[in-house]
């Protein structure tokens, strides 16, 4: 027997769905795919695959991880509301991570993540940084060029951008956000954290869908 927790990862920040079933080190069931819209139909029957394909239930389950944005606003909502709904409904916690915090997984600091945003613009957050940064919402081409530092990587999927902005190196996007997110999430079950709450950094710029994601409420 392991004691490991089985902690169930997903995304939808961006125009895919991400999901990852991890027990320890051991990943049970991996699933990404492509997905600009239908993911508010499509999260539940694929967290369902990923528990039968790594041959567990939804009782076995330890801890939700969730990316938590930035990103796209209705994607964030999808997951962060089915997130608290799980853990509300299997009594286990649910612990948001920030899609900036996931892209800086497993670097050695310092390191700047990055994620592309509209109109010329990245979302960064620096980690073991000299210089405290974000996270924020910032145009590439007014990000302060002294915040280089020796050693300093880039990383995400706005890193080449933002790297010959500041003259930094930049990592070659290997982007798999749920795996760190459940990876994070498995260092944090324990912890007394609040539930997972969106994390936008820019007002929405679109109305609400005829069919909007439910309604996140905070505890009472």
């Amino acid at each position: 027997m392991t004691n490991a927790p089985l902690v169930l990862g997903f995304d939808t920040s961006g125009p895919w769905l991400g999901v990852l079933l991890l027990s320890g080190q051991d990943v049970l069931s991996d699933h990404y795919v492509d997905m600009p819209k239908g993911q508010a139909e499509a999260l539940f029957p694929a967290l369902g695959d990923a528990l039968a394909n790594g041959g567990a239930g939804w009782g076995d389950l330890d801890a939700i991880g969730v990316g938590i944005g930035p990103g796209n606003f209705t994607g964030i909502r999808i997951s962060v509301a089915a997130a608290r709904g799980l853990a509300l409904s299997l009594d286990i916690p649910a612990i948001g991570v920030s899609i900036l915090e996931a892209a800086a997984y497993g670097q050695d600091s310092p390191v700047l993540a990055t994620r592309d945003a509209p109109r010329g613009q990245a979302y960064v957050q620096g980690f073991g940084m000299d210089t405290p940064l974000g996270p924020d919402l910032m145009a590439i081409d007014e990000i302060d060029t002294g915040l280089m530092e020796p050693g300093l990587v880039c990383v995400g999927t706005a890193a080449e951008a933002v790297a010959a902005r500041i003259g930094a190196r930049a990592v070659p996007a290997t982007y798999a956000p749920a795996s760190a997110i459940a990876r994070i999430a498995a260092t944090r079950w324990r912890e007394d954290v609040p539930p997972p709450a969106p994390l936008y950094l820019k007002p929405a710029d679109a109305a609400p869908t005829r069919d909007a994601p439910p309604v996140i409420l905070d505890d009472a």
